[in-house]
């Protein structure tokens, strides 16, 4: 399924095996908070082609689509995305100026669209007491400016690569479970395959116990007990 893994990591005498993920799903798939608007004549890089907006012939600079943006969906949040192309892509709110190397900011690096999420949408998706919300408050303004960044910082973990896989097996190969689709190498994806080897290595307990009552059940004899033990954990 995978090419070689990038790392292998020891736990509890079985094997988490790490590799990447070539074959993500694309986030912008999924049920985001934010829309995205871009414009590039090579790639999709977002939800919505600014070209195609209604009007946009017009546009002569980014501050008239932001204004358009603005007029035409009322957003609560609105946010700059800039694309670095350079031997890969890399997406980011705000500009990569002063963050790369002398040179390439200026030249592989540029303005391509805005995220943002709608004021009716925000009431819409922040419940409370089981409510759309009434009033927008700066704490919840900030809670939807963070989902829009995080959002975009999955975006560029797919189109950078940075998604990852997980499998487990054990000592003598025997594959315990498996589970891909972490953007970032995650912490939480380390916890994942842990767990994936506790539940196995209890259930593995458990039949053993199970396996020992019966034999004493059936009044086998200690040594050939253990020589059935040593079969049953090899």
């Amino acid at each position: 399924m995978y090419n070689e893994p990038i790392e292998e990591l020891n736990y509890k005498n079985c094997i988490i095996k790490i590799y990447n993920d070539e074959d993500p799903e694309n986030p912008r798939k999924w049920d985001n908070l934010g829309t995205m608007f871009y414009a590039h004549r090579d790639y999709i890089l977002g939800d919505k082609d600014i070209k195609a907006e209604e009007g946009t012939e017009e546009f002569s600079n980014w501050q008239e689509v932001e204004n358009y943006l603005i007029k035409q969906y009322n957003p609560e949040v609105i946010l700059p995305l800039y694309l670095y192309d350079h031997s890969g892509l890399r997406i980011k709110v705000g500009s990569f100026q002063g963050l790369l190397p002398q040179g390439h900011a200026e030249f592989d690096s540029g303005k391509i669209g805005y995220i943002l999420v709608e004021k009716e949408k925000v009431r819409k998706e922040f419940i409370n007491d089981d409510k759309p919300v009434k009033r927008i408050t700066k704490k919840l303004h900030e809670q939807a400016e963070q989902v829009l960044r995080q959002e975009i910082k999955t975006f560029d973990d797919y189109l950078s690569g940075n998604v990852y896989a997980y499998e487990a097996e054990t000592k003598n190969g025997d594959f315990i479970g498996g589970c891909r689709g972490f953007f970032g190498y995650q912490d939480y994806m380390i916890s994942e395959a842990k767990s994936e080897i506790d539940y196995y290595l209890e259930r593995k307990r458990k039949e053993k116990q199970t396996k020992v009552k019966i034999l004493i059940k059936n009044n086998v004899n200690l040594i050939k007990r253990q020589a059935i033990n040593e079969t049953i954990l090899s």
